[in-house]
């Protein structure tokens, strides 16, 4: 069984990509979140275009507080990518609610499978009903060298 966290009171979640407030993310991100660093606005917004967004609101303010992010095809498969959580309000379950309701967005659309990858969160994710592959052997990646660093002949 898997936890549904309610979202505190005075937030709302939105996949309207009109509210993501792309300076902050880009902010957040590349200069926060280990697995973007310096990530470049260009390439944020580009990622940020093609994707389902997932923003945590304060219902007041308007001001975004939490960001994730999803590449699907909507019927298929779905990549969870760049939660994050801003740590004003860490610890409040604005995370967990934010990934329960991308879970429940990606059950509905019938994907069979929503991936991730984490260096530090398995606890949180596993709570929502996230496990590590069961046959890892069958998965590969395509790796491409990363802005600013070399690979083997290109030195």
């Amino acid at each position: 069984m898997t936890d549904t966290p309610s979202l505190p009171e005075g937030y709302e979640i939105t996949t309207d990509p009109g509210r993501v407030d792309r300076a902050r993310v880009h902010h957040w991100l590349s200069t926060d979140a280990y697995w973007a660093l310096g990530r470049s606005r260009e390439k944020q917004d580009r990622a940020i275009e093609g994707s389902l967004n997932f923003g945590v609101h304060e219902t007041v303010s308007g001001e975004q507080v939490a960001y994730a992010r999803v590449i699907t095809d909507r019927a298929t498969f779905a990549w969870l990518c760049d939660v994050y959580v801003d740590p004003s309000v860490r610890g409040k379950g604005v995370g967990s609610a934010l990934v329960a309701a991308v879970r429940d967005e990606m059950r509905q659309y019938g994907v069979r499978r929503v991936l991730l990858a984490t260096h530090d969160a398995h606890g949180v994710y596993a709570k929502l009903g996230f496990a590590q592959l069961e046959r890892p052997e069958h998965w590969m990646a395509l790796v491409f060298a990363s802005e600013g660093r070399h690979t083997l002949g290109n030195s």
